[in-house]
């Protein structure tokens, strides 16, 4: 006799795909760049990118200079300049906030409101004139007892300023959250204006590590990301300014925390900010530049591929030590994945270490962050991996091999 499996299982396996899709092949922005919501005009971004460029110019104006003050290996040197140099040009701000918050503070209610307002007429002349970033949006106040009617009320100005034209993957990112009833209440309030925009959650308390699922499940559907505050984190935890920093343990902690409450739900996750400008000589900003790429690393090696930037002049850090670290593996993942696809799902031992069909979506997943970010060509992928475009932009290991089982 056959055991039957009950119908309760097929129902709870249904629901958990319909409310945590996976989504590895979506593009996932290696930055968000945050500005203060006065300061932001429909331009902004690209001339982020001329400051970013002109401090790259300024204090690495060769590939030597840039290796040696952060730390990319000689051998990689040329290549990651080159496409850094590369990247400012073309799209130096992958994603921005519009920060009603932090990075705009308490102001009379007149002036916030007409921030709100220009920030929105600001966002559609960007939109009509093609130089938003491909990633957008808003961070209001925290939804407290003292700023819950300020935040609401800033958020409805600004989407009713945008009307029915609200910018491709643009989301409303909501901070300090302390309570599932924060989450519910934004939803219900995007409810009441008629706005289907989606929402990020910023993790910065101590509360919100404990009750990530219940926030998402708050979220009914809405939110997409969650977003680590390194310094609102570590201070509500009583860590001292000095020791307020990427690498605390605190931080491991949290971001693990995460890890294992978010994994399978499809929800993208970001690290915080290196608060350390670099701004002043060449020695003051090389020092802040190899302590933003070593963050930038630790985040990478810990599977965290997005984080925050605060300064423009650290967009030529951002994108070397993402390229570093795709470039750095590359030739070990192509090997392994060839060699993966050629035996065609059998487990196959590559050097000293062994792979698995899960290892096998790991490396798929490897190549489609590398090409996303611009690690790597997308037209040199076919001969790293012996896989065909098509087959890449499947995103699916299993129907690849389902694919190519089928043809063979």
């Amino acid at each position: 006799m056959t055991p039957t499996l009950p119908d309760s299982l097929t129902l709870a396996n249904r629901d958990f795909s319909r409310r945590y899709p996976g989504d590895s092949g979506r593009r996932q922005p290696v930055h968000t760049l945050y500005g203060g919501a006065h300061l932001f005009k429909a331009d902004l971004c690209r001339k982020m990118g001329s400051i970013a460029e002109r401090a790259l110019t300024e204090f690495a104006p060769d590939a030597f200079t840039l290796a040696l003050a952060i730390g990319i290996p000689n051998h990689l040197a040329d290549t990651v300049y080159a496409r850094v140099v590369e990247k400012l040009r073309r799209e130096p701000v992958e994603d921005f906030r519009i920060d009603f918050e932090d990075g705009y503070g308490n102001r009379p209610d007149a002036e916030e409101d007409a921030t709100a307002d220009s920030a929105a007429e600001e966002v559609l002349k960007g939109l009509a004139g093609g130089t938003l970033p491909p990633f957008l949006g808003i961070r209001i106040k925290c939804f407290s007892e003292e700023l819950k009617v300020r935040s609401v009320r800033t958020l409805s100005r600004f989407l009713n300023g945008l009307g029915s034209r609200v910018p491709d993957n643009f989301v409303i990112m909501m901070p300090k959250i302390t309570v599932p009833e924060q989450v519910s209440a934004l939803v219900d309030v995007l409810d009441q204006l008629g706005s289907g925009v989606k929402m990020e959650m910023m993790v910065e308390t101590p509360q919100s590590i404990f009750m990530l699922p219940k926030l998402v499940a708050a979220a009914q559907g809405r939110c997409v990301a969650a977003h680590f505050g390194t310094y609102d984190y570590t201070a509500s935890l009583g860590i001292t300014a000095a020791h307020q920093h990427m690498l605390h343990p605190a931080c491991d902690f949290a971001r693990s925390m995460m890890q294992a409450s978010l994994a399978g739900t499809g929800l993208w996750l970001s690290d915080g900010a290196t608060n350390i400008m670099p701004v002043g000589n060449r020695t003051v900003v090389h020092r802040a530049w190899k302590l933003h790429y070593d963050h930038i690393r630790h985040s990478l090696d810990n599977a965290f591929y997005q984080g925050w930037d605060l300064h423009p002049a650290q967009l030529p850090t951002r994108y070397a030590a993402v390229y570093s670290f795709f470039l750095e593996g590359l030739d070990a993942a192509s090997e392994r994945l060839r060699n993966f696809i050629s035996k065609a799902a059998q487990a196959t031992l590559v050097g000293d270490v062994f792979d698995d069909a899960a290892t096998g979506q790991g490396l798929l997943n490897y190549f489609l962050r590398a090409i996303n970010c611009g690690a790597i060509p997308e037209a040199d992928a076919p001969q790293l991996t012996g896989l065909t475009l098509e087959e890449l932009r499947s995103a699916s290991f299993v129907k690849i091999l389902n694919g190519r089982r089928a043809s063979s």
